[in-house]
């Protein structure tokens, strides 16, 4: 109810509504056309032929799908050695970028000590295959990056310094940089690696030749100590001790060492019974190059060592490089004489053991 001011209240609600007539039916029903379905044989067709080609699209992606997860399966394991799995192929090419950044850092870093082919000379030898066996191991060598030459023989005045950035006192090497060098001094001699620029990490050309600069590792994995060989010292310092035993299986050179000249040495070349041949080392190199000795009869090599602490050897090996005499390993300055068995008439090549790159020649005739 609501009043007004102009007159009595008013009915308001409800609201009266006109009548309505119901719509027809024929508003809510389609034609018969419409409810009408019938395909004609050409429709039919059409429908089925869209039905089969959408199975044959289904059917190669299925069979493209196969392959593809084969093809990726075969990619991924290498199963049954067809092909190498990505994974190995991964770290087999990320141990060559090790190897070859490695090899750019011991020529920066270890060289000056160590030598440039690990044969030794203010510090001791790398390359030797008896220390390579077991005693430079991944561990051991970065026990001595992390502590320098004290953790070798306990000297703490050792010139061996410090070379991981995590000591203390800090050096200037990176857990990276430790890992490379340890890979190149592990790296075996049956691979060949590039030598790369440091800072373009692109390969270095030979300036005379041309050709790409490459190198070997150390480690030759088919090393086999001798039986009953001891262990290599610890301590690098006493490895060729007078007296000591050779290191790691090699066989002993008749003779001790002695002071160059003295009179052991000629009473030594004496007691040899044969002819004697001389042969010098100085300068981490071998002076005579070319000596010939008496074939088919033993003689003796008389060997100089002139290099002052540093130690060397003669090897004997055939053309095929299979090993006909070790001598034993001795420090300069000394003399030793080795007691050569016959040898047929031929060429030989005579090395050091420590220092690969001291090579010579022996013609038996």
């Amino acid at each position: 109810m609501a009043e007004t001011p102009e007159g009595p209240p008013e009915q308001r609600l409800p609201v009266p509504r006109p009548p309505v007539e119901p719509a027809p039916v024929e508003r809510f029903t389609s034609p018969p056309q419409a409810r009408t379905f019938e395909l004609t044989p050409e429709r039919a067709a059409q429908v089925v032929r869209q039905s089969s080609n959408a199975r044959w699209v289904g059917f190669l992606i299925v069979v493209i799908v196969a392959l593809f997860i084969a093809a990726y399966w075969f990619y991924e394991l290498g199963p049954l050695g067809i092909s190498e799995p990505r994974l190995d192929a991964e770290t087999n090419a990320q141990q060559v970028t090790a190897v070859e950044r490695g090899y750019n850092l011991f020529e920066a870093n270890c060289a000056r000590c160590h030598g440039t082919q690990g044969e030794g000379g203010v510090g001791p030898a790398l390359n030797r295959q008896d220390k390579l066996f077991a005693h430079l191991n991944e561990n051991y060598l970065r026990q001595v990056l992390n502590a320098g030459g004290r953790y070798v023989c306990g000297n703490p005045n050792s010139l061996m310094p410090v070379w991981s950035n995590t000591a203390n006192p800090p050096g200037p090497l990176n857990y990276i940089q430790i890992d490379a060098l340890i890979a190149f001094i592990r790296a075996p001699n049956n691979q060949t690696y590039t030598v790369r620029d440091p800072a373009l990490n692109e390969p270095v050309h030979d300036p005379v030749t041309g050709q790409v600069e490459t190198f070997k590792g150390w480690l030759d994995p088919n090393y086999k100590p001798a039986a009953g060989a001891t262990p290599y010292p610890d301590c690098w310092t006493t490895e060729f001790a007078s007296g000591s035993a050779s290191p790691s299986g090699s066989p002993s050179a008749s003779g001790s060492a002695s002071p160059s000249g003295s009179a052991s040495a000629s009473a030594s070349a004496g007691a040899g019974g044969g002819e004697s041949v001389s042969i010098v080392a100085q300068g981490i190199a071998f002076t005579t190059t070319d000596v010939t000795a008496p074939a088919d009869a033993a003689f003796v090599i008389a060997f100089d060592n002139e290099d002052a602490g540093t130690p060397h050897n003669i090897e004997i090996k055939d053309s095929g490089g299979t090993s006909l005499f070790k001598g034993e390993i001795f420090p300069g300055v000394a003399t030793k004489n080795y007691d050569v068995p016959a040898l047929k008439a031929g060429t030989y090549s005579f090395v050091c053991d420590v220092h690969p790159n001291m090579t010579g020649t022996l013609t038996a005739k």
